[in-house]
């Protein structure tokens, strides 16, 4: 295993009890999170700015520490204590136990428990094929999430990340590289720029340090941190001496102190947030709903039918195992099987584009999404700072401004921030073939004064070819203006620096805040020759040059991809830790209505009702925590949403968490790739919006599959009824019935491989338990009419009215049931008319047409005298010609009714 600092939380994902006891300020935190009022990841936020705002020696002392470093018995003692430095979050259950909940489903139990009573009665043929539905479903859902599973598995990294501790073994102060998880609450460590934070701790000393934070907060911009200590009533993330396990670090070096490790970090309250199972999405209540529904009314009729049967016919034993196999057949056993085949071939089409699928479930939550709740960064935006003006002090374009910048820029030392590479990058890129670094070649650096957090700016000196020292400064414009006296003109003239040119800059600098942008300012000044060391106190006499101004620009593709998802109907709701004023300016350029705003600060003071009033009123929500971002998906799910949240920081897990579907990225942490249910391969809301069409396609097919079966079976018992009190014999044999079930079933196999209407996926699809009752009566009762008249033209024309004949009834039933439950597929699974504005798929075809063929050759087969047939005579034959074409017509009468009554047939 490879060993590096510079890289992913991948170590910490893992739990451990480890309570801090001896410091009350961060003391142990043994309950579990209130995701509504957020009181353990309060009172972390609270302990850690008490440690922050107490002094150094103090903390020190109550930490037993000291300067020097722990001794080694010393950390072998809190190590006891307070265990690894590794937090919790859910991983992989094992094979066995996915394969167990793969088969853990209402029909799954209800189709056994008829395997079990077959089998119980000898009708071993019902056992085989309902064994055979279930192993099928159960096999088909296991490997196809255990294989997305494995997929994801693999998108972690594999390294460990060290640290450098001081340690104090036998009176000789080293520094030496350990594993992050050996460290101890007190323990001494030493950063540098690329360093991950492998801890909560407060700064000893720091120089030049700009920490990565946005994985907790969503910032976007590095965040400066000092060593001084902090100030009463700042919460902890403002505390600028404190940094938090899992940022990292992007310029300088600092000493710090160890004051939280695992699960006592504010990192690990996340952790923990998400080690609970998480609540049913709206796929998993509306399929048991619909799946308890059915089984109630096969309960209720099973009984029915073998009452009637056995008081009609005296024969009780004949009527169980009838009332049995009406059981199976009134059973969906498909049902299962055909979910997650459509599931299955959902998440193939979905990885075809970079999408990784971890749970089956969430395709259809993807099509059902009615708000997608998304972070700023790196979704909205490229995740990457620009130089987007180098303006004079007038607000014009001027290259000479980014000379002196990127002068600025290149020649100071350390790892660069985002704002030095981003203004290097912008000359490199753009003015390459433009003579800009003829200009630059000239100069070479003489020295520099650093970034601190009192001056809040830096400088370098370079030396141009006619031997002239020129310090140039960069940093914020209050800080820099105050050691400007002179200000350069458009035309290169250099006047006093008046109060009207003050103001005209900060007007400049304050309508680009407004826009979202970062603003620092440009400066210098020239030097006599004869000095080649500088020092701060230079830094007087300058004169203002021009602006540059910085900003995170939107992805070229988001705002077409906005556009389609609202097309489809999904609502967009932006989260983020990020200011206001940025992210305002993002949804505006990327097609999201920004107004009103909502803070984190507000959301806090609001009860859940009121916070559910303002989400579903409210598309931009900006400074908000993380289980803020919870307790808004909670909102949204409790008003009747589908909610999904895309996120990739360790700051979004617990949203990730509670949303109907998790949406993360393969470059994301860790934690937040083993919370999403889907993984994207590409960072792109383009890719979402083919994921929603998939899951709409696949949600579709699956109710084509619910319509077509409850429909039938409900149609076959109106007539199995009436069948049941006016025949003197069983209108068809339990064996016939099962046989008929199963090439039924077979026929709608092809079912995932199935066209979909347009239209049927313009907007989000869900459950409506209340739509498929009302379809099942509606429809259902239909086949029944061509039931009877199958009846009666068998009972009155082809007198198999008797004992002797009843098996030309039973196979003539056969025969018309099986073909009009064939042609329910073709009349069911479009809105248009079969066969004319509509066909179906060539898979779908070919089975349809195949069982058709399979039931008219039973009668006539060598098979036909083991199953009870007959053969049927060709006036048979014509009628049934008859009856398919007067059901197609009144079928699709029905449909053109239906649709224009209750507006949408599937």
């Amino acid at each position: 295993m490879l060993t590096n600092k510079k890289t992913s939380i991948s170590i910490f994902i893992h739990y451990f009890p480890t309570p801090l006891k001896k410091l009350n300020m961060i003391g142990q935190l043994d309950q579990p999170i209130d995701l509504d009022k957020s009181k353990e990841d309060k009172a972390i936020l609270r302990r850690l700015t008490e440690a922050s705002c107490e002094t150094l020696s103090l903390l020190i002392e109550s930490l037993e520490s000291s300067l020097e470093g722990l001794t080694n018995e010393q950390v072998k003692t809190k190590r006891n204590h307070y265990g690894p430095n590794i937090v919790a979050t859910n991983g992989a259950s094992p094979w066995y136990i996915q394969l167990f909940r793969c088969f853990i489903s209402p029909f799954n139990l209800v189709l056994l428990s008829l395997s079990i009573i077959s089998y119980l009665t000898g009708q071993i043929a019902s056992v085989i094929i309902m064994s055979m539905m279930v192993s099928i479903s159960v096999i088909i859902r296991f490997f196809q999430e255990y294989r997305s599973g494995k997929e994801a598995e693999k998108l972690k990294s594999l390294v460990q990340i060290t640290t450098a501790v001081i340690r104090n073994n036998e009176n000789n102060r080293n520094i030496q590289e350990i594993p992050v998880t050996d460290l101890v609450p007190g323990d001494i460590i030493s950063l540098s720029a690329g360093d991950m934070i492998p801890a909560d701790i407060r700064l000893i000393s720091s120089r030049d340090l700009f920490i990565s934070q946005s994985m907790l907060t969503g910032e976007s911009l590095p965040v400066e941190k000092n060593d001084l200590q902090g100030e009463e009533g700042k919460n902890a993330f403002n505390q600028n001496n404190l940094c938090f396990m899992g940022t990292s670090v992007m310029t300088g070096t600092a000493k710090a102190l160890v004051i939280a490790t695992g699960p006592n970090t504010y990192l690990g309250s996340l952790a923990k947030s998400i080690t609970t199972t998480p609540p049913p999405t709206t796929f998993d209540i509306g399929i048991n709903r619909i799946s308890w529904v059915l089984i109630r009314f096969i309960f209720t009729m099973a009984p029915i039918v073998f009452l009637i049967n056995g008081f009609t016919k005296g024969d009780w034993l004949e009527a169980l195992l009838f009332a049995i196999s009406i059981a199976v057949g009134l059973t969906p056993e498909m049902l299962p099987m055909i979910v997650t085949a459509n599931l299955a071939k959902g998440a193939n089409r979905m990885a075809k584009r970079k999408v990784v699928v971890k749970r089956l479930n969430s395709i259809h939550n993807l099509g059902a999404m009615t708000t997608l709740c998304t972070d700023k960064t790196g979704t909205l935006t490229q995740n990457k700072i620009i130089l987007h003006n180098h303006l004079d002090i007038e607000g014009d374009e001027s290259t000479d401004v980014l000379k002196y910048a990127y002068l600025n820029s290149i020649n100071q030392t350390g790892l660069k921030n985002l704002l030095d590479v981003a203004v290097v990058e912008e000359a490199e890129n753009n003015y390459r073939k433009k003579g800009f670094f003829e200009t630059v070649d000239p100069y070479h650096k003489i020295d520099e004064l650093p970034f601190d957090f009192a001056r809040r700016r830096m400088s370098v000196i370079v030396q141009d070819k006619q031997d002239q020292h020129i310090l140039i400064c960069k940093g914020a414009i209050e800080e820099v203006l105050s050691i400007c006296t002179q200000a350069e003109m458009p035309n290169g003239s250099i006047v006093p620096l008046s109060n009207p040119i003050i103001e005209k800059i900060n007007q400049l600098a304050l309508s680009y805040n407004e826009d979202g942008f970062r603003v620092l300012i440009i400066a210098y000044k020239k030097l006599p020759i004869t000095q080649n060391a500088y020092k701060k106190e230079d830094e007087i006499n300058l004169i203002a040059k021009g602006l540059l101004t910085f900003l995170d620009p939107p992805k070229e593709s988001a705002n077409h991809a906005i556009k389609l998802l609202l097309h489809h109907g999904v609502n967009i709701k932006v989260l983020t830790g990020d200011n206001p004023v940025v992210t305002r300016k993002i949804c505006m350029e990327v097609g999201v209505n920004p107004e009103p705003i909502l803070l984190g600060d507000d959301i806090e003071k609001m009860s859940d009702q009121e916070l559910q009033l303002a989400a579903k009123e409210t598309t931009v929500f900006a400074k908000v925590s993380p289980l803020q971002k919870s307790r808004i998906i909670q909102a949204l799910k409790s008003i009747g949403e589908v909610v999904g949240f895309l996120g990739d920081g360790v700051n979004d897990t617990s949203a990730l968490h509670y949303a109907d579907v998790g949406i993360s990225v393969d470059t994301a942490v860790d934690i937040a790739k083993e919370t999403a249910d889907i993984i994207l391969l590409e960072k792109s809301l383009m890719v979402l919006v083919d994921g929603v069409t998939e899951g709409r396609k696949t949600f579709v097919n699956i109710i084509k599959y619910l319509k077509m079966a409850l429909s039938s079976n409900f149609g076959n018992m109106f007539s199995v009824l009436g069948a049941a009190i006016m025949l003197p014999f069983l209108p068809m044999l339990p064996l016939q019935l099962l046989i008929q079930n199963l090439l039924y079933d077979i026929s709608q196999l092809a079912i995932p491989f199935d066209n979909v209407d347009r239209e049927l996926i313009k907007k989000p699809r869900n459950w409506l338990t209340g739509d498929l009752v009302r379809f099942m009566l509606f429809v259902g009762p239909m086949s029944s009419i061509f039931d009877y008249i199958t009846f009666g033209t068998l009972w009155f024309y082809f007198d198999a009215n008797t004992l002797s004949t009843q098996s030309f009834f039973q196979t003539g039933w056969f025969v018309e049931g099986l073909i009009t439950q064939t042609l329910i597929i073709h009349m069911i699974r479009t809105q248009k008319i079969p066969f004319i504005q509509d066909t179906a798929s060539l898979p779908l075809m070919l089975s349809t047409l195949s069982v058709v063929a399979i039931g008219l050759w039973l009668p006539f087969s060598p098979l036909a005298a083991h199953i009870g047939m007959v053969p049927l005579p060709t006036t048979y034959l014509i009628f049934l010609c008859a009856v398919m074409v007067g059901y197609w017509a009144l079928m699709s009468i029905l449909k053109h009714w239906y649709i224009k009554r209750f507006g949408t047939w599937l």
